[in-house]
Formats: structure tokens, sequence, C-alpha cells
């Protein structure tokens, strides 16, 4: 029965986003006349792998900036990526997955193959579930870009100061998960682009209750601590290289 009801939800939203979609794709096209869409393998459920579509967001020539993670100043954002990153518009393709299959609409958000690879076994556990396009920690970390800008190195920065939070939040939600939970932040995920500081205190109230690891992991879910380099799940010291 849950899994019926967002199926038949992702048929529905996926008919009333049809037109945004092709509107954007069409000014991705229109900008430097290649595909507008982007392909990318993830890892989902039980470390199947999956192709995951987006809207493109970057150049098709990025150079030599060979990188997993992106910050708000990357250079290989076009002008109307940015704006398509800035209202999330590039990942309303991924309804495709949900209809699929390979995706639901809440759960872990799907890694590369080469993050995946670079998991310890208690972050393999995130690997349990079907990846989904939100969950607590897309919330919190929805300013991710903005936390990676000016930084030399994004994808250290990521392992040191993102991926240690996003991968307890991944396994917490996974602990706790239920259909109201599931129900609750698709609605957060939702509000969260015009109404960021009550959706992290109405977020904080949901998850206060949960035991966490470490105790100030709370703060971070509201965001009245800012995320701090912490060793990911399985490991007792700070990532210092990739």
């Amino acid at each position: 029965m849950r899994n019926a009801f967002w199926y038949c939800l992702a048929i529905g939203i996926a008919l009333c986003l049809l037109p945004v979609i092709a509107l954007c794709a069409l000014c991705v096209y229109a900008y430097d006349r290649h595909n507008p869409f982007y392909v990318s393998q993830r890892i989902g459920k039980d470390g199947r792998p999956f192709t995951l579509i987006k809207l493109r967001s970057m150049r098709m020539d990025p150079g030599n900036c060979h990188r997993d993670s992106t910050a708000s100043n990357d250079p290989r954002i076009t002008p109307i990526g940015a704006f398509i990153r800035k209202f999330k518009i590039d990942e309303f393709t991924q309804i495709i997955n949900v209809i699929k299959g390979d995706m639901l609409f809440v759960g872990p958000r799907p890694q590369v193959p080469i993050e995946v690879q670079r998991y310890t076994n208690v972050e393999r556990g995130i690997l349990a579930v079907k990846p989904g396009i939100t969950d607590i920690a897309s919330i919190v970390f929805a300013d991710e870009a903005e936390l990676l800008s000016g930084s030399d190195n994004p994808d250290l920065l990521y392992a040191q100061i993102e991926r240690p939070w996003k991968s307890r939040l991944a396994l917490l939600y996974i602990q706790h998960a239920s259909f109201k939970l599931d129900v609750q932040l698709a609605v957060l995920t939702f509000i969260n682009s015009f109404a960021r500081p009550w959706v992290l205190r109405r977020l904080s109230a949901i998850v206060s209750d949960w035991p966490m690891d470490p105790p100030d992991l709370l703060e971070i879910v509201g965001r009245t601590k800012a995320p701090y380099a912490y060793p990911v799940p399985g490991k007792d010291e700070i990532i210092q290289a990739l």
C-alpha cells in the first residue's frame, strides 16, 4: 500500500512537472545547443547500479575540473544551470527513476560509484534501502553548494564536513523510517525553499527524541551549530586525503 501510494503520486507529479521540465530543457539546449539532460550512474539498494537522469546544469566541456562535489562558484555551472540548481529544478527528472523503481521519494540520496567505494562497513548500511529524491540530510544540507564554495578541494571538504553528518542522518532515517515520516520529509522538502528556518526547527522537533551519536547531531539538524569536520561512521579519525 505504501509503495503503491508513492507510485501513483509519482505519476501525478510527473504529469504536472512535464511542462516545467520541457521549458527548462529547451532553455538549457538553447544556451549551448547540446543535450539538455545529464545521465549519471548511481548506486542503489544492495549496491546495484542504475542510471540517474537530471537536467544538465554544467558545460559539456568542463576542462580539467574533475570533481564529484560541486560548489556554488564552480566554473562548470552555466547561467541557466545556476538558476535550475537554485530552485532544484535539475532534480525534477528523478521522478522518472521513482516511476522506474530505482528510487523512492524519500530515502538516502544515491551516490556515485567512487563515493560508495569509499564507504566504511558502517556506511554500507545505507545501501540496505532504496535511495530517494530527498531525506533528512537533503533538507539539512540544502545549502551544500554554499558550504563548499571557495574551497580549492571541494571533494575533500565534503568528505570532512558533510559526508560524516549526511551518513549519520541516512542511517538514523533508516532506523526510524515510516510512512508518516516520509510524508513529513516530503512536505518539509517542498517548504524548505521558502521557509528554511521554520523547516529546520520543525525537523529538529521531529527527531528530538531519537538517540543521537554524537549528541550534538541534533544541533547539526537544526543548524544551530555549523557543520564541522568529524570522522565518518566507522572511523575514529577525520579524513585527511582522498
